[in-house]
């Protein structure tokens, strides 16, 4: 069995989410989501709309999605190794930058390879977020 992981805030679910969820998901037997936690959404200097507890609903209606989990940290080879994934998926924004060719080196020590999607451009909640806070403040 493929096993896929992937993670993300899923802060106002949006088409750039779903993207991502239905390419892993055809790449993978069962595709495991990790949600982040609000916790370390406040530790990475952010804050979501949604509270944890209905993002993960969201995200656990989602067909794409077989097992949904909360994501309490940023170890992606722990999570890897937790849940045996074959494939760590992840947007291509994150592509050659540092810290994901550091990611990809210890990963492909656990048996693990690193997938990058294409981001959707034009998409992001901080775009949406922008866009309706300079709405509420007409």
């Amino acid at each position: 069995m493929i096993i896929g992981y992937t993670t993300g805030v899923f802060d106002l679910f949006h088409i750039g989410h779903v993207n991502v969820l239905r390419n892993a998901k055809a790449m993978c037997d069962k595709l495991i989501v990790g949600v982040t936690v609000d916790e370390l959404v406040q530790y990475k200097g952010k804050r979501s709309v949604i509270p944890f507890h209905e993002r993960i609903e969201v995200v656990r209606a989602c067909q794409y999605t077989d097992v949904v989990v909360p994501q309490y940290n940023m170890d992606k080879v722990g999570a890897a190794k937790k849940y045996k994934a074959n494939f760590i998926f992840v947007g291509d924004d994150w592509y050659n930058t540092d810290k994901w060719r550091e990611y990809e080196t210890e990963l492909a020590e656990v048996g693990c390879q690193v997938i990058y999607f294409p981001y959707s451009q034009g998409t992001s909640s901080t775009l949406i977020n922008q866009t309706l806070e300079s709405l509420r403040n007409k």
